[in-house]
Order: structure tokens, then sequence, then C-alpha cells
């Protein structure tokens, strides 16, 4: 077993701090933090009391980690990086309990990024330097700006298959490379009286519907989904406007961009599903095989991973 490195120039009190660590010069530790194994703590890095750190854990110089913060195991935190833990703080008034900031297994802290207290920063997701989070990230989302919203999503570059399927192919469904997600290019016809599209139940649309709903007037900074079902179909037509859908079958991830009313997308069951970037005319017709059930829903990711038999 490797010991702990702690530099003769740092000022660390606890004994909480895992094999293989290393505590660099002016590092000040209070005696009730925890820090796993293997973990990098870079110079000038001040760590309270009630902090609990993973194993594999980087702390770049010039960061400061206060009582109730939580990382998990293989978070990068940039240099600078900022955290809160009290929403209204005044000199020499503490709150009864300071609000708990979760980092997850992963993630990702830019240089100079500020976290504001009680969000919790999803597995893997990505905060860019000098973002502002004001409230929780979903996992695997990349978020940028002040207030930090999400522009994009880890390993789920946008594919080119929609403007395949929707230019040279013919009416049809389009495989993708996340499992059971298909693209279809409905029937279009077009005359001088205007346009039509089709889509037929058990043919074009790969179930029968039970229930439909349309979702519009998000604000753009909004993201929907975040969710899979356990036996729910669902076809979704952005029938104006454009936005953004990520399917995410545990092992693969892809991002497609509905923006015309002929191209839908069929998310079978167990595949986690978002919704993000609408245009401010956006409204997204979704059709469902069920009846709404809440049970059929699963809401955390982690566990969508476990039940799903994801390696990552």
């Amino acid at each position: 077993m490797t010991q702990p490195y702690i530099n003769p120039l740092s000022d660390v009190k606890s004994s909480s701090i895992g094999s293989g660590t290393r505590l660099w010069q002016f590092v000040i530790v209070l005696p009730g933090a925890q820090i796993g194994r293997n973990c990098n703590i870079c110079s000038h890095c001040l760590i309270e009391n009630d902090v609990v750190i993973g194993d594999g854990v980087t702390v770049k110089s010039g960061v400061q980690l206060w009582d109730g913060l939580r990382v998990g195991n293989d978070v990068f935190i940039g240099p600078n990086a900022s955290f809160t833990n009290d929403r209204f703080p005044r000199s020499q008034q503490k709150p009864e309990k300071f609000l708990v900031t979760t980092i997850h297994d992963g993630a990702s802290i830019g240089a100079g990024a500020v976290i504001l207290p009680g969000v919790v920063i999803g597995r893997k997701a990505m905060v860019a330097a000098g973002a502002v989070v004001t409230r929780s990230v979903p996992p695997n989302a990349v978020v940028v700006g002040n207030p930090a919203k999400i522009v994009g999503y880890v390993d789920a570059a946008r594919s080119d298959v929609l403007d395949v399927a929707a230019t040279k192919h013919k009416v049809g469904a389009t495989a993708t490379s996340v499992t059971g997600v298909n693209l279809h290019r409905m029937p279009r016809v077009a005359d001088i009286r205007g346009s039509l599209t089709v889509g037929e139940f058990d043919r074009s649309i790969p179930f029968t519907a039970k229930r439909y709903f349309m979702v519009f007037d998000v604000p753009s900074m909004e993201t929907r989904g975040e969710h899979a079902h356990r036996a729910c179909h669902q076809f979704l037509i952005c029938v104006r406007g454009s936005c953004a859908v990520v399917a995410d079958d545990g092992t693969n991830r892809q991002e497609f961009l509905l923006d015309r009313p002929d191209i839908g997308i069929h998310l079978p069951p167990m595949v986690w599903g978002i919704q993000y970037k609408y245009s401010p005319d956006a409204v997204l017709l979704v059709f469902a095989s069920h009846y709404y059930d809440n049970a059929d829903y699963i809401r955390d990711y982690s566990e969508f991973l476990q039940l799903a038999g994801a390696s990552t």
C-alpha cells in the first residue's frame, strides 16, 4: 500500500486520507475531512471539515472545498473553481446546517466555474470554464455560461443520419447507433393548396397509440424528458419549429435534430430520452403506446444504467 504524500509546506490535520493521494504545497485540510485514494490535491487548496472526496479526484490549485461538499470518484475540479454552501451569507452568522452540494462520479468542473450551494452535478457532466451553475446539472450534460445552460451531451455528437433520412432515403425507417431507435421519414405531399404528411399506426408508426401529448412554449434553456420507460414506446415529431432529441441506451448516445414535420423518431422502452434546444415556436407531438403510468417511468439515470445492464 502506497502511503499518502503530504508536502511539508502543507497543513494537514485529517487522518482520513487514502493511499496514493498527494497533497502539495500550502494545502490546508481540516480534521474532519475525508479524502479517498489516489487523489491529487494541488497547491493552495483548502478543504474544510464536512467534506468527503472519493477516489481518483484531481483538485487543481486555488480551490476551496467548503463544508457540505460531496465529491464522487474520478472527478476533475479545475483551478480557482469556487464552491458555496450558504445562499444568504452574513458575516459571522452560520446556518444551522450547510447545504449539501454533490458532484457525482466522473464529472468535470472547469477553471473559474462557480457552483451555487445545494446543486447536484450529475455523473460525467461537464461544467465549462467560467460557468455559473445555479441549478442541478443532469448526467452527461455539458453546461456553459452565466447562468449555466445545457449546450450538449458528452459522447452525443450530432448525427447526419437525419439529413440522410430526409434527403436521400425513401420513405421509411433508418437505423441509428442507439439500440432500437429508428428515424422515420413519413410520406409528404405538397401542392399549390399546401403540404400534407401522414403516418399510420402499426405501419409507419411502429405501434398503436393509446395517448398523445404536445410540448410547446418551452424556454430555450429548459430540458425536457430525462427519463426512460419500462414498457411504453414513444414516437416524437416536431410539427413546428425545431428541437434536439438525445437517445441513450446505456452504451451508445446520439443526438438528433427534429426540424421538419415529416421526420419522426421512435424511442422504444429502456431508452433514456432527452429533448432540449427548443426553438421559440417549437411544438413537439408525442404518441405513446400506453396510458400514463408513473410506475413505468425510470427517472434516475443510475437506476436506468443498472436496469439496462450498462458497463459504464
